[in-house]
C-alpha cells in the first residue's frame, strides 16, 4: 500500500491544483478577461486569511511532493498508529477521489461565476442549480472532503495539521463570502439561503 500511496497522494494534488486552481483559473480567465484569483494582497483581516490560505496550500502540495521522495521516511513521521488502518486507506482514496470529481462538477456548473476570493469589481450570477441545490458552497465542501481523504489515508500529525487548518480557513472564507453575496444578491440569495445548506 506504501509504494501505491507514494505515487498516488503526490500526483492526486498535483492533478487537483493544475485543474481545481491553474485549469479553472485559465479557462475562467479567457472568458471573462480578468483574473479570477482576486484574493487580496493587501493588510486587512481579508488578506491575512489570503495569505494563510495560500501558505497552507503551499505547504500541503510541498509535503506530497516530499512524500514521492521520501515516502519510507515521512510516511511513519508522526504518524497516529491506530488510525493507520488498511479499511480507513481505502475509504480515504475513495474521499479523494470523489471530491476531485465533486469540485470539477461543482467549476463547470459555475460557469463564469468562478472565483478566488471576493470579487468587489464585477456582479456574478448567483448559481442555485445543479451541486449548488444541494449545498451553498459545494467546492469548499469538496476541499474539506479532500483533506479528511487525505488525513484517512495518510493519518500523520502533518497532515491532521493540514486538515485543521485548511477547515477553518474554509470556514472563515466561507463567512466572507456568503457576507458579500447577501449585500449583492439581496433577498435572492437570502431566499436561496434560507432553503440550501451551507456545506451539505
Amino acid at each position: 500500500m506504501t509504494d501505491f500511496l507514494r505515487l498516488f497522494i503526490p500526483l492526486y494534488f498535483i492533478l487537483f491544483f493544475a485543474v481545481a486552481f491553474f485549469g479553472a483559473s485559465f479557462v475562467v480567465a479567457r472568458r471573462i478577461g480578468k483574473n479570477p484569483n482576486v484574493l487580496p494582497k493587501d493588510d486587512s483581516a481579508y488578506g491575512l486569511i489570503g495569505q494563510y490560505f495560500k501558505l497552507c496550500l503551499f505547504g500541503l502540495f510541498a509535503y506530497t511532493v516530499l512524500l514521492f521522495c521520501f515516502a519510507h521516511f515521512l510516511f511513519r513521521l508522526y504518524l497516529i498508529p491506530f488510525l493507520d488502518v488498511h479499511y480507513l486507506k481505502y475509504i480515504g482514496i475513495f474521499l479523494m477521489i470523489l471530491s476531485f470529481t465533486w469540485v470539477v462538477i461543482a467549476q463547470i456548473q459555475m460557469k463564469n461565476s468562478w472565483r478566488i476570493g471576493i470579487d468587489e469589481d464585477l456582479k456574478t450570477e448567483l448559481i442555485t442549480v445543479g451541486l449548488f441545490n444541494y449545498s451553498r458552497n459545494p467546492i469548499f465542501l469538496g476541499m474539506i472532503f479532500s483533506l479528511i481523504g487525505f488525513f484517512l489515508t495518510l493519518p500523520t500529525m502533518f497532515s491532521l495539521l493540514f486538515m485543521i487548518l485548511g477547515i477553518i480557513l474554509i470556514q472563515i472564507q466561507i463567512r466572507l463570502e456568503e457576507e458579500f453575496l447577501l449585500r449583492q444578491h439581496g433577498e435572492s440569495y437570502l431566499h436561496y439561503e434560507s432553503r440550501v445548506r451551507r456545506l451539505l
